[in-house]
């Protein structure tokens, strides 16, 4: 069936010469992989630039439910990066959060409300001039409600443990081992207070910034069976450190 769909580039594997394979968060079906044909010369529609990680596409694909490689026809820009290509720091989160967004979202179905959250996030970012250091960590805590998991905070309070399993606050240890003290469990309920345009009032050190966004790699891999190390962590703690 031809299928056109908005798309998000999540990451592409070069296959062969002439070849990509690339892995798609689509509007209308979800999660899809497809293979992609790149022209010799540079007068063919597909071009290898349209499949950066979290590219925004218009796509049009002969889709097959079950088939587990789709194959796309037709692709094109539906937003033009302004900043993220040329600015060290915002390609760093965005390769983060494409490697953190392929992994959290396997075998996600269709999901509008999934899709236009992250969209949307990614034209933020492009479009933000400054104070965007806290956008990874509020985009990371903000997804966890689309998957299922979004933590309870109604009735915390100050000085309370938050159980990573539950997903919820306690005066309270639980009796096991994933939990956060109250002191990461208040960085936690003041993340969940900020939103992209609030984040900048809410400052945060390196230390605090990392530290919080290994416990969400945590949450999440404790959330999402067969979560992974993520190899784009590390590139991006050093960069930011760097400063």
């Amino acid at each position: 069936m031809l299928t056109k769909t908005k798309a998000i580039v999540l990451r592409s594997v070069k296959f062969g010469d002439h070849r990509l394979i690339v892995d798609l968060l689509t509007e209308a079906e979800g999660r899809v992989s497809v293979a992609v044909n790149i022209p010799k010369t540079q007068k063919g529609k597909l071009k290898k630039q349209y499949f950066l990680p979290l590219s925004l596409l218009d796509v049009e694909m002969d889709f097959r439910p079950n088939v587990r490689l789709q194959r796309l026809r037709e692709a094109g820009i539906a937003h033009p990066f302004v900043s993220i290509p040329s600015n060290p720091h915002k390609l760093s989160i965005s390769l983060f959060l494409a490697e953190f967004i392929y992994h959290c979202t396997r075998g996600e179905q269709q999901n509008a409300h999934l899709f236009a959250y992250i969209a949307n996030s990614v034209r933020w970012l492009d479009g933000c001039v400054s104070a965007f250091a806290n956008f990874h960590l509020v985009f990371m805590i903000r997804l966890s409600r689309f998957i299922g998991f979004f933590p309870n905070i109604a009735h915390y309070h100050e000085g309370d443990f938050f159980d990573l399993r539950a997903a919820s606050f306690s005066s309270t240890a639980p009796l096991h081992a994933d939990f956060l003290t109250p002191a990461d469990a208040g960085k936690i309920g003041t993340l969940m207070r900020m939103n992209y345009e609030s984040m900048r009032l809410f400052r945060m050190n390196h230390t605090d910034r990392n530290r919080i966004v290994d416990v969400l790699v945590e949450y999440y891999r404790l959330h999402v069976p067969g979560f992974p190390e993520l190899r784009s962590l590390q590139v991006m703690k050093d960069l930011w450190a760097a400063d």
